[in-house]
Formats: C-alpha cells, sequence, structure tokens
C-alpha cells in the first residue's frame, strides 16, 4: 500500500457528532405504535444506527407483511422532524473534525441520513469547512450494518480502508467498519456500552467526541493512516 495514498476519517453523524438517538429512538417507538406495532423501547433504542430498512427488519422480522413499511418510515421521519430545531451537536464535534483535517485526514461523514435531514445535521454541526465529502444513504443499497456506506465513503475520499479510521457510536457502526477492513473508534454517546463496543471489534472507545478530542494524541488518529495495518 502507498504510504501517500490519502487518507480518511470516517464519521458516522447521528449520535457519533450530533445528539440524536434518542430522539430517533422516540420517533421509532411511536412511529411503530401508529401502525400496531407495540415494540419496547430498548429493542428500538438498542438498533438506532441501523439504517431504516434494517431496522424494521431487526425490530418485526424478516417475514412480516411489508406493506406498512414506508408509511412507518414516513412516520419515524415526520415524528423525528419536530426536533430539528432543537438539534445540537456534541461538544467539541465540529473542533474534532477540524483538527482532524488539519492533520491531513479526509474527513467524510458516513451517515444513514439523506435529503433534508441530512442538511439539519450538516447545520448543527456547522463544520462544511473541515469536510472532504460526504456519503448518505441516498449512495448505497443497503445501510448500515451492512459495509456498503464505508466502501462508499472510502471511494469518495480516494483512500484505501487500511488508511482509514472510522468513528462511531453503535455497534452497527463498528461491524460496518469491520467488514470494510476499517478500524473503529467508538463512543458511548449513543447509549452502548464501552464493553459491547470492544465486543463487536472497536479498538478504541471513548466516551464523547470531545474526549477523543482531548486524547487526539493517544488515538488512531493522532496521524494520518493510524488505521494502517
Amino acid at each position: 500500500m502507498a504510504a501517500d495514498a490519502p487518507a480518511a476519517a470516517l464519521f458516522d453523524v447521528d449520535g457519533t457528532l450530533v445528539d440524536t438517538t434518542y430522539l430517533h429512538t422516540l420517533a421509532w417507538w411511536e412511529a411503530l405504535r401508529q401502525y400496531g406495532h407495540l415494540v419496547d423501547a430498548a429493542p428500538v433504542h438498542r438498533a438506532i444506527g441501523m439504517g431504516g430498512d434494517q431496522l424494521l427488519d431487526h425490530l418485526l422480522g424478516t417475514d412480516r407483511d411489508r406493506s406498512d413499511d414506508d408509511a412507518i418510515s414516513a412516520a419515524h421521519l415526520a415524528l423525528y422532524a419536530q426536533h430539528w430545531p432543537a438539534l445540537r451537536a456534541f461538544d467539541g464535534a465540529a473542533d474534532l473534525l477540524r483538527a482532524c483535517a488539519a492533520r491531513g485526514w479526509r474527513v467524510v461523514l458516513c451517515t444513514s441520513a439523506s435529503g433534508r435531514e441530512l442538511d439539519v445535521l450538516r447545520t448543527a454541526l456547522d463544520a462544511d469547512d473541515a469536510v472532504f465529502a460526504v456519503t448518505d444513504a441516498d449512495s448505497v443499497a443497503a445501510s448500515k450494518p451492512a459495509p456498503d456506506l464505508v466502501h462508499s465513503a472510502l471511494e469518495r475520499a480516494s483512500a484505501p480502508a487500511g488508511r482509514a479510521v472510522f468513528v462511531g457510536d453503535s455497534v452497527w457502526d463498528v461491524r460496518a467498519a469491520n467488514e470494510a477492513g476499517t478500524p473503529c473508534v467508538a463512543v458511548e454517546t449513543g447509549g452502548f456500552a464501552a464493553a459491547e463496543l470492544r465486543g463487536a471489534g472497536a479498538v478504541e472507545v471513548h466516551a464523547s467526541v470531545g474526549d477523543l478530542l482531548t486524547s487526539l494524541d493517544d488515538s488512531l488518529l493522532a496521524h494520518p493512516g493510524g488505521g494502517e495495518r
């Protein structure tokens, strides 16, 4: 692998950079209830981080009647959109992206969001000056935990998997990154415990992106290509 190949820092957005995990949990829980699916909140929360298509399969099973899937997803988006005016990035999120870019990483946002939802997240994050590229749900055939989003992000950065690091908050992020051949640095702000994230294959776990920023010099993100194996 060429040592001068571009190096990419890939960032999940929901739950990693922007504080949305529990808003998504509530919105999915209510959307499911509206269509007759009484699912406990805890398993809904633990499915956040998957794309909507994967999440419904995970919660409702793959042999179900799918006729309401589009309506449930639309209800989730409408319920979630009620919170958009109050969305906020986690402390240190924008500064972390800028610090990575300043060190020579190609920063790519790697998210299951798309369209207006993605625009709102980028506005809350307010760090477009540090972002090299964005890949979203419209760019891939399958969402996380499939590796498609990670592959797409690597392509947009023109970076090989071995010269990239993925930062995420869920076991689904970790699994997607690992399947793509990219090490994952995890944060606990999505509600998954450090032991779970490490058990899924995360090579580092931090309490938040703010804590990751504080310890950046000791992280895989310290130098471009830090994830190279």
